[in-house]
């Protein structure tokens, strides 16, 4: 029942979004809007807030880092070679790149965010903002810098490729978000009654924000394309990754709301960035967004699983 409580009404969210855009109470460029809001204003005020007031669980990110980050490149390494079993033409390379993006590009902000708050409370702040400091990031950079490679058109310097993406890093409202309220946190001054109510009035609606936004997104993926590449994105990411993840974090021995965390944000569905990324090169556009829905549907099955384990760890631990 407490599984229940928790997942159902992220889900709840996410599909009144949905709805609201299938009975047009809202345009399907509302998700715009309420995005920028969540992402720009809300969800920042969110992390700022949790980072500054939360208590922190004592554990070396390094640890951390390994059991999400080593997931993620086991899964991505497997990824690439079952693209090239199943891919119809074995010198598309670029279609493994993007496969393997599909299959560890997680939805940990629209989705993960709200989750990981409602299942481990405000003890995750830590352990979750570590994860978003350098997810996107690193992801990206991964990702050009193969296709890059694969593709044999680099034009330019490894900096080259390595700027953008840190000059949009450092522009990034959930980064500053983490950056001001780490600053802030290290000061010990704490925060004014009348500014904390403020902020967490406004942190409050981060989350619904998000996943009414990700509800509205949802519309415009569909399950079609390569259903053989679909289903394949979707097992590893669903379902391989937090498998992974799960035993590196017992390997490492990491506390139970650490793994809680990495365990989490590593069973997200695959997220809208992979899809963006797939546009951007265009390959695998169609499997991509299917894999995009499939996982979101196939995520409310999945997570109270997930959930469900990560409750026991915390007791047993």
């Amino acid at each position: 029942m407490a599984t229940v409580l928790i997942v159902a009404p992220v889900f709840a969210l996410i599909a009144a979004g949905y709805a609201s855009v299938l009975f047009r109470f809202v345009s399907e460029g509302a998700h715009k809007g309420i995005s920028e809001f969540a992402f720009s204003i809300a969800i920042p005020a969110l992390l700022f807030r949790t980072i500054v007031v939360s208590e922190f669980p004592d554990v070396s990110p390094y640890r951390m880092w390994g059991a999400y980050y080593g997931a993620l490149a086991i899964t991505w390494i497997a990824a690439l070679l079952i693209s090239a079993l199943i891919r119809e033409r074995r010198e598309d390379r670029e279609d493994g790149v993007v496969f393997a993006i599909g299959s560890v590009y997680g939805n940990i902000v629209m989705l993960g965010i709200p989750l990981v708050l409602s299942a481990l409370g405000n003890e995750a702040a830590g352990p979750m903002s570590l994860i978003l400091s350098v997810n996107t990031p690193l992801l990206w950079l991964c990702g050009i810098l193969q296709m890059e490679l694969v593709s044999r058109k680099r034009t330019g310097s490894v900096l080259s490729v390595i700027w953008p993406i840190l000059a949009d890093l450092a522009k990034n409202p959930l980064m500053l978000g983490i950056g001001f309220g780490v600053i802030w946190r290290f000061t010990g001054l704490g925060l004014n009654p009348v500014v904390d109510k403020t902020i967490e009035l406004l942190a409050q609606a981060g989350s619904p924000a998000a996943l009414i936004a990700l509800g509205i997104t949802l519309f415009r993926f569909e399950v079609k394309g390569e259903m053989g590449s679909v289903a394949a994105i979707s097992a590893l990411k669903l379902l391989a990754m937090p498998a992974v993840a799960f035993a590196l974090a017992k390997l490492l021995n990491l506390p139970p709301i650490v793994t809680g965390v990495v365990v989490l944000f590593a069973a997200m569905p695959t997220g809208a960035n992979a899809y963006i990324f797939a546009v951007q090169y265009q390959r695998m556009v169609n499997p991509v967004s299917g894999a995009v829905a499939l996982c979101t549907l196939l995520a409310a099955v999945t997570l109270p699983v997930v959930v469900m384990v990560v409750a026991g760890v915390r007791l047993g631990g």
